[in-house]
C-alpha cells in the first residue's frame, strides 16, 4: 500500500512543534532552540521527510548548488592527465559531505565564458570554484564585480588576486632541482610547463632559483603538460646540448613522454640522464624507472577549494591565499 508523503505538518506534529519551526529549520535559520532543532531533524530523519528544494531556494536564496568552472576544452579534461580528476574527486567529497551539489562546467572560449557570467547571474548557483586558469583569466573577476562568491585553485596574475587555493610550486620545482645538483648533476635542462599558467610560471622560476644559487646554466624548453609535448621538447634540448645529464619535468605527464625521449635516443635513466617530475600521478609509480617527483596534494586541493567556498558563502571569513605545501619523493629515476 502507498503511504502518503510527509509533510512540514506531519514533521510538525512528531516533533511536537509548529509548522512555522519545522519551516525554520528546513530553511536553515538560527532563531530556533536547539531542542527543538533536535526534534525537527529527528522527526524528519524518521519520517523520511524530504524538502521541497525550489520553494526553499525562493526562502533562503540559495540553491545549495556549486559550480566547479575548468577553462579547457572538453578533449583536455577527459584525457589521461589525473589533475582534473583529482580536483573534481575532491571537491565532490567535500560538497558530499556538507549535503551540496556540483555542477561542473567548462570554459575555454569567451562565449563559453558569457554563459557561466548568465548562469551564475541567474543565481542558479551558490558560488564558483575557478581551476586550470590560463593567464589574466577575466572570468573570476566578473564574477567577483556580479557578487559571486568565487574561490581559484591558484592565484590570478594582477594586483586584486580573489581567494585562492595553490601549492607551493616554486619551492617545488627548487626541491627537485636542488635534489638534482646534490646528486653531482650539472648540466640540469627543464621542461617548462604552459608559461600562461601560474604553476608552469612558477615551477620555471624555482628551477631558474636552484641553478642560479649553484652557479649553473639553464636549459629551458616548453611543453604543454601532455606526455606528446614532453617527449618533443626533450628531443629539442638534446639537440641543443647532448651531455645533459638532469632534467627537471614540470609535470609527471610530461616526463612519461621524456622518459620515452631519453629511451629513443640511447640515453639511460638514470646512469646518464636524471629524470625528476612534478606531481605524483599514480603512474609515475610505474613507469621505467620509477620516477621520482614532487608531490602535490591534488586531492587536496579539490577538498580545500570546496571548503573555503562554503565558508565564503556562509559569511565567514576566509583566508585570501591558502598555499599547500611539496614534498620530494625519490624514486629509481633520480
Amino acid at each position: 500500500m502507498h503511504r502518503p508523503r510527509p509533510t512540514l505538518e506531519s514533521v510538525a506534529r512528531r516533533a511536537g512543534v509548529s509548522r512555522a519551526t519545522v519551516s525554520r529549520v528546513v530553511n536553515g535559520s538560527t532563531k530556533v532552540g536547539e531542542d527543538s532543532r533536535e526534534a525537527v531533524l529527528s522527526a524528519i530523519q524518521e519520517l523520511g521527510y524530504i524538502p521541497n528544494q525550489a520553494a526553499r531556494s525562493l526562502v533562503t536564496q540559495r540553491t545549495d548548488s556549486f559550480a566547479l568552472v575548468l577553462p579547457e576544452e572538453p578533449g583536455r579534461v577527459f584525457s589521461d592527465d589525473r589533475f582534473f580528476p583529482g580536483v573534481v574527486r575532491g571537491v565532490s567529497q567535500e560538497l558530499e559531505a556538507a549535503d551540496k551539489q556540483l555542477v561542473l562546467m567548462m570554459a575555454r572560449s569567451a562565449a563559453s565564458r558569457d554563459r557561466i557570467e548568465r548562469f551564475a547571474l541567474a543565481r542558479h548557483v551558490d558560488g564558483v570554484m575557478v581551476a586550470s586558469m590560463h593567464g589574466a583569466d577575466p572570468l573570476p573577476a566578473a564574477l567577483a564585480r556580479m557578487g559571486i562568491p568565487v574561490v581559484c585553485n591558484e592565484r590570478v596574475p594582477g594586483p586584486a588576486s580573489p581567494p585562492y587555493v595553490g601549492v607551493d610550486n616554486t619551492a617545488g620545482a627548487a626541491l627537485a632541482v636542488e635534489h638534482l645538483i646534490r646528486s653531482g648533476r650539472t648540466r640540469i635542462a627543464t621542461v617548462a610547463g604552459p608559461q600562461d599558467m601560474v604553476a608552469g610560471m612558477d615551477r620555471l622560476s624555482g628551477y631558474r632559483a636552484a641553478l642560479d644559487g649553484a652557479r649553473l646554466a639553464a636549459q629551458v624548453a616548453v611543453g604543454d603538460f601532455t606526455q606528446e609535448s614532453g617527449a618533443l621538447a626533450m628531443r629539442e634540448l638534446l639537440d641543443r646540448e647532448p651531455r645533459l645529464d638532469g632534467v627537471f619535468v614540470a609535470s609527471d605527464l610530461m616526463a612519461i613522454g621524456v622518459l620515452r625521449a631519453l629511451r629513443r635516443a640511447g640515453r639511460r635513466v638514470p646512469d646518464d640522464v636524471a629524470v625528476v617530475g612534478f606531481d605524483d600521478i599514480e603512474p609515475a609509480r610505474y613507469t621505467e624507472p620509477p620516477l621520482t617527483t614532487v608531490r602535490q596534494p591534488i586531492g587536496g586541493i579539490g577538498r580545500r577549494l570546496a571548503r573555503q567556498l562554503l565558508r565564503l558563502t556562509a559569511g565567514e571569513s576566509i583566508e585570501p591565499a591558502l598555499v599547500l605545501p611539496t614534498e620530494l619523493v625519490i624514486r629509481e629515476s633520480a
